[in-house]
């Protein structure tokens, strides 16, 4: 048995945008219900938002999204970010690369005092990133 801790990002109105950008960053295989495919409203305007999405790449990473619906509050959180950290420098500056533009860096990607490399961005949907290089193990 095994235990996984996947983020669960909520957005108003653009899940399936960021999802798709997000699969165009990190590729994989994303799947998508709508609150229609679901039943889960009786809103009709909620019947093409998300209900529940799930992006899953080659490589194990696993990022879950869904619209807020319109009966519940929505505040973007300042108080979370998602976190990606490896030694696969180019892979993650890739990342870095592609989730940044567009949206703000509020730490630039470069020598920590830790001796890693790291950066933090808030995308164009308003989600918070970090990233962080570790030196290849010999």
């Amino acid at each position: 048995m095994s235990v996984r801790l996947n983020p669960y990002l909520g957005f108003r109105d653009t899940a399936r945008q960021a999802m798709e950008f997000y699969r165009s960053v990190f590729g994989g295989d994303l799947t998508m219900n709508t609150f229609a495919d679901i039943g889960a409203s009786e809103d009709p305007s909620e019947a093409d938002k998300i209900m529940h999405s799930m992006l899953e790449t080659d490589d194990g990473l696993v990022l879950m999204a869904s619209d807020t619906p319109n009966t519940m509050d929505y505040t973007p959180g300042t108080s979370h970010a998602v976190s990606l950290s490896g030694d696969d420098d180019a892979r993650l500056r890739g990342y870095w690369e592609q989730l940044s533009a567009g949206g703000t860096v509020t730490v630039p990607l470069e020598q920590a005092p830790w001796g890693d490399s790291f950066g933090m961005c808030q995308d164009a949907f308003g989600v918070s990133w970090m990233v962080n290089i570790s030196p290849a193990q010999a």
